[in-house]
């Protein structure tokens, strides 16, 4: 992948006569963090779903290199990592266990199974609970399972999708560092209703209302006049 990591083209989704996501398209750099804003219901969840091929789109495409997700979903899930806002979590398996069991369904070789895991436990800061139960786990931890998940088969993109929310505000910060950490070798497509996370780890927005791009720019740009990008965001949905 040289110039861009994803690309979406007139991505668009309908459920009946409700249109969700309608002719959305943008594109994310080889190592971005892209923050993926919008009001609750502007359509961030179905295009997540959309790239990382849980949802088959109504019209257009969603590529991944040079991968479209839907033609060959198993080829680009390969290179996926994919973090749901309620990412179901089995709360009776280890850390460990669980873990490896994802790497087996991403197809990681079974010779391999265990330093996937055990990669993804030290990437994500789950050293200390490595043998724990899920269950038993604060809701923090569980946050950085389910991140975990999403890491244990080195994917070249990631999709989190709200990583933070519920969080206290010092795993908030551990999780945005953990973010920027991963940003430095990985492609990010990052949901959040936190402007001021999204100020500190994206250099670019798009922004979603209605199922429709509303903005597609650089956070500079946006905030050219002296607002934050709380205000600059505001403006737009006046």
């Amino acid at each position: 992948m040289t110039g861009v990591a994803v690309r979406l083209e007139g991505l668009t989704r309908r459920f009946g006569g409700t249109t969700a996501v309608d002719g959305v398209s943008f594109d994310v750099r080889p190592g971005e963090v892209l923050g993926l804003l919008g009001p609750n219901g502007a359509g961030k969840t179905t295009t997540m779903r959309m790239l990382t091929g849980y949802l088959r789109p109504t019209a257009g495409r969603a590529v991944v290199g040079d991968v479209v997700v839907a033609a060959d979903p198993v080829t680009a899930k390969a290179s996926i990592g994919y973090m749901p806002e309620s990412s179901p979590l089995p709360t009776d398996l280890s850390v460990f266990g669980f873990l490896k069991y994802m790497a087996r369904l991403h197809r990681v070789p079974r010779a391999k199974l265990a330093a996937a895991a055990g990669k993804a436990i030290g990437q994500a800061g789950l050293a200390d609970v490595r043998d724990r139960r899920i269950g038993d786990l604060s809701k923090g931890y569980r946050q950085r399972v389910a991140l975990a998940q999403a890491l244990v088969h080195e994917p070249a993109v990631l999709v989190l999708d709200e990583p933070t929310a519920g969080l206290d505000p010092r795993q908030v910060k551990e999780t945005r560092d953990l973010i920027a950490r991963l940003g430095r070798s990985r492609t990010i497509l990052l949901s959040s209703h936190l402007l001021s996370e999204v100020t500190q780890l994206c250099r670019r927005v798009v922004v979603l209302d209605q199922g429709m791009v509303r903005a597609f720019s650089e956070v500079a740009a946006l905030t050219s006049g002296g607002e934050s990008l709380e205000e600059a965001y505001l403006r737009l949905f006046r």
